[in-house]
């Protein structure tokens, strides 16, 4: 079953370009150290217009080092140098990097730069120049080392940006949040259709999709990433924070599996030469490291924020996955993957060297719910497994239901506390207590929350739609809750995100909604909170926001390509 017609259903009832050629690893052999300065190149001629057209970015943020990217649009050049400087000041006069990479046609133009930078859990700002411009100004924050001790941490978790579905709204309001270490992105950063498919009509003429037909090449690929990039809103947020991103399904075609998906059809060529366009491109405008050289599929990977907790970063949708099941058994098919055995031994690995290294809270990024859904269970019906209810959306864990179990028992037999679970995908915000059996009172108590091994909170969409009325939304969220023990809370209706306040004492989710996203006048509001304390593997729901962190950088400042210290 599509997303979509679920939610309609429960509704209504180092230098990375320049590795990018030559197939190396993550630790470039020009790195610079700080205070290096270059050489720097003699600039090509140009008379051109703007070429940072695409804003600026950075992502996957280490100790000392974070991906930094931009993309050079100046027609008929090619090779075109790219100076990047970094600052440790808001002001830009204590720089502690200057490198040269080169904009490249085989790498679309795009630009990576995998700086040394001197401190760790520390804000920098960043301005790249090139053919006599330069970009706006960005920012960007390297995690703390692996032992440090950490109080502290905030992080937006997003999902689902459907650019024909609506105005990035949610983006604006994340990039005004000076205090967030970093943004996770949890996939859906595009979509693979055509003009007016699975798009507001309202906004048909405001946000046409380039190309107009479904993207299926390397070039479709490419442009649909530059049409999303050149948003002033995802451009802002970019700009204000680190990324640390997975795919969904949607940067391929809806429903991928690691060899072919729903939204692919025979007379739209070899799917396995689709993915490896669409990967590619994701690679290209992505600020994302690669983590082995040669093998762009493989992304998952972990990040040890200090002592606090480590976030793990799983690909649930192309590396492993087996085909969608349609049927009950095949669900409980012992031999289905979800994560495939490669991830799946290198996620218990990191769980126990997350434990193994004192860590107070192990987070899992990932894109479909684990959490089992039910619509109620019957005794005599062959539809229903143990625990109560048919599941109604085999493209989520509830469809690899052996993948689930194996990944809760090794919780269990672990003794493993304070699993937090971050999930996007499904368009709406959910709030569950994770057991392995919920419906079975005797292993789950859903007014104490007794028998819970994590807990998993959901992400809202960007923009994609979910139930299409507020009244719809409540009704689903009435008929739900009492079906799914473990359910705490579900809004349908609303676009918004998460921000992740990490303390040793507790992780706590505060939801944010936006009013709408067919305009750029929207306003935000505080919608739900939900915390766990330690130790404590449950929910409790919690009646405002988290304070902001008590110490948080500048946003970098407003500013707009130059030339020559003008603006243009």
């Amino acid at each position: 079953m599509k997303r979509r017609d679920f939610l309609k259903i429960t509704a209504a009832g180092i230098s990375i370009s320049a590795l990018a050629a030559c197939g190396g690893s993550s630790e470039s052999s020009n790195q610079l150290q700080p205070h290096t300065k270059p050489e720097l190149p003699s600039m090509p001629s140009y008379n051109g217009p703007n070429p940072f057209q695409h804003g600026v970015a950075s992502g996957d943020p280490l100790a000392h080092q974070v991906i930094i990217w931009t993309r050079i649009t100046a027609p008929e050049l090619d090779e075109i140098p790219v100076i990047l400087r970094v600052f440790s000041d808001f002001n830009l006069s204590r720089r502690v990097y200057e490198g040269v990479e080169y904009a490249r046609s085989q790498h679309d133009y795009t630009v990576k730069f995998d700086p040394l930078l001197p401190e760790a859990n520390t804000t920098y700002y960043y301005q790249f120049e090139s053919l006599g411009y330069f970009s706006p100004i960005g920012r960007t924050k390297t995690i703390p080392e692996q032992d440090e001790f950490i109080q502290h941490a905030r992080l937006a978790v997003l999902a689902c940006s459907n650019y024909p579905q609506g105005y990035f709204n949610v983006y604006r309001k994340v990039a005004q949040r000076e205090d967030l270490d970093a943004v996770l992105h949890l996939g859906d950063y595009i979509y693979e259709y055509g003009q007016g498919e699975y798009a507001d009509s309202k906004l048909t003429t405001e946000r046409p999709v380039d190309p107009p037909h479904p993207i299926i090449s390397l070039t479709d690929y490419r442009k649909r990433y530059a049409l999303y990039r050149s948003d002033e809103d995802l451009q802002e947020c970019h700009r204000q924070h680190p990324f640390i991103c997975v795919w969904d399904d949607h940067e391929i075609a809806d429903n991928t599996w690691k060899d072919g998906a729903a939204n692919h059809s025979t007379n739209q060529g070899d799917f396995n030469e689709r993915k490896r366009a669409a990967i590619q491109a994701y690679h290209e405008w992505m600020p994302i490291r690669r983590v082995m050289p040669d093998n762009d599929i493989k992304i998952y990977r972990s990040f040890d924020y200090g002592n606090l907790f480590t976030l793990m970063m799983l690909d649930t949708r192309v590396v492993g996955r087996d085909e969608q099941p349609t049927l009950p058994h095949e669900a409980r098919d012992p031999h289905r993957q979800l994560l495939g055995e490669e991830q799946e031994r290198w996620l218990f690995d990191e769980l126990e060297r997350s434990d193994g290294k004192g860590a107070r809270w192990h987070i899992l990024g990932q894109q479909v719910m684990l959490a089992p859904l039910t619509l109620g269970s019957l005794p005599d019906n062959p539809n229903w497994h143990i625990g109560g209810g048919m599941k109604i959306n085999f493209d989520q864990w509830d469809g690899y239901q052996t993948s689930r179990r194996r990944l809760l028992n090794r919780i269990q037999s672990m003794a493993l506390d304070n699993v937090i679970v971050l999930t996007g995908d499904i368009h709406s915000s959910w709030a569950m207590d994770v057991s392995l059996d919920p419906g079975n009172p005797a292993v789950y108590n859903r007014f104490t929350g007794e028998g819970s091994l994590a807990v998993e909170f959901v992400t809202p969409a960007v923009s994609s739609p979910a139930a299409p009325t507020k009244g719809l939304s409540d009704l689903a969220m009435a008929a739900l809750i009492p079906l799914n023990p473990h359910l705490k809370w579900v809004d349908l209706f609303h676009r918004g995100y998460i921000v992740l306040d990490i303390t040793p004492e507790q992780c706590k989710a505060d939801w944010f909604h936006v009013n709408t996203v067919r305009s750029r006048e929207h306003i935000e509001k505080f919608a739900r909170s939900y915390l766990t304390q330690s130790g404590n593997n449950r929910l409790q729901k919690a009646n405002s926001p988290s304070s902001p962190k008590a110490i948080a950088s500048s946003l970098a400042p407003q500013s707009a390509a130059t030339k020559n210290g003008a603006a243009v």
